[in-house]
């Protein structure tokens, strides 16, 4: 089971209303918001039903729970719960916190000047909303290239340790059946 440490942002969204704000950003903001709430009550709805199954099988009184657990057919589950969470809810972070940054932003210097909101070369509020931007990118790329890179890790470690635990498997079999051809012998 993976800990997740939550991200919380309270944020009080009030639009402008002397402000046009392009739909599409609007549109993103909501789905952005929606699915991230969403992912996150998934990967908790996940790791609430696994809870009692772990504190089961911890429970070293009761020897029997570790067979009956359900918690390795669980895997799965507990895998796509550490995935929604940790690799798409922080993605889904890093976007919201770049939509937010236009919505706030873009209506700054629109407010003062009567008709239409200026260009980007005049307006400090785009010019802001897009260093965010530009900052968030490369910190997506390189939480995506760590992800993947400490994923690859554990995968590559889990196959190890299988790989010798299918070794020492092995070698048991032959010292076992060397030890019965020896009784046979006799």
């Amino acid at each position: 089971m993976y800990w997740q440490p939550s991200r919380v942002a309270m944020v009080e969204v009030q639009l402008e209303t002397q402000y046009q704000y392009p739909p599409p950003l609007l549109i993103a903001f909501s789905a952005c918001t929606t699915v991230l709430v969403a992912v996150h009550l998934f990967a908790l709805l996940i790791s609430t039903c696994i809870l009692p199954n772990v504190e089961a099988v911890s429970n070293i009184h009761n020897l029997n729970s570790i067979s009956e657990s359900p918690h390795e057919r669980m895997h799965p589950y507990i895998e796509l719960a550490w995935g929604f969470s940790t690799v798409l809810g922080i993605l889904l972070f890093l976007a919201e916190v770049v939509l937010l940054c236009w919505i706030k932003f873009l209506p700054v210097d629109a407010r003062h000047q009567p008709g239409p909101a200026p260009g980007p070369s005049g307006h400090t509020g785009w010019q802001a909303a897009l260093v965010s931007t530009i900052i968030m990118v490369p910190v997506g790329l390189i939480f995506v290239v760590f992800t993947i890179h400490f994923y690859r890790s554990l995968v590559r470690h889990k196959t190890e340790r299988h790989n010798r635990e299918i070794e020492e498997l092995h070698k048991l079999k032959v010292q076992l059946d060397g030890h019965e051809r020896s009784l046979q012998v006799v």
